[in-house]
């Protein structure tokens, strides 16, 4: 009986130090993805990072790996001087969250939006699900308003 009870008990352990293990070895995934393709400008890392159905959860919402690289390429083509700074990231089973910083030139076409020659520096929040080593959903989180009005596209 104590054998089964040990066998048991080791087996929890087993699974819930595999469990922390991917959650590391998920952000420290995710933490690569973001800091070459903002930071380095390398899109193309999308490619293999995103599932094909990816969705970001985005007004209006994002889907399929072409149509999220693309959103992404926006960040790359129409800021200069970038850098994307991960402040903090947790994760737990398949989610990821990661609290962040980017700052940059707005120097490109950004969405549509003319370079303005302002320079951003905000904050923000991502909740990702990675699933078998791809990113399958995102929800982004920061101050929009803020934004803009450091583009200098809506008054403070």
């Amino acid at each position: 009986m104590a054998f089964m009870l040990t066998l048991v008990l080791f087996s929890s352990f087993a699974v819930q130090a595999q469990k922390m293990d991917q959650a590391s070895k998920n952000i420290k995934f995710y933490g690569q993805v973001w800091d070459v393709v903002v930071n380095e400008g390398r899109v193309n890392v999308l490619d293999t990072a995103f599932a094909d159905n990816v969705i970001l959860h985005t007004t209006p919402a994002v889907n399929g790996k072409a149509n999220a690289i693309a959103y992404y390429a926006n960040y790359v083509t129409g800021f200069s001087n970038r850098q994307f700074i991960v402040r903090e990231s947790l994760a737990q089973g398949n989610k990821v969250v990661k609290y962040w910083n980017f700052k940059g030139k707005h120097t490109g076409t950004f969405f549509g939006i003319p370079a303005t020659n302002k320079d951003v520096d905000v904050v923000g929040c991502t909740i990702a699900t990675i699933v078998n080593g791809k990113i399958t959903e995102e929800r982004d989180f920061m101050d929009m308003l803020e934004f803009l009005q450091q583009l200098g596209i809506m008054p403070r």
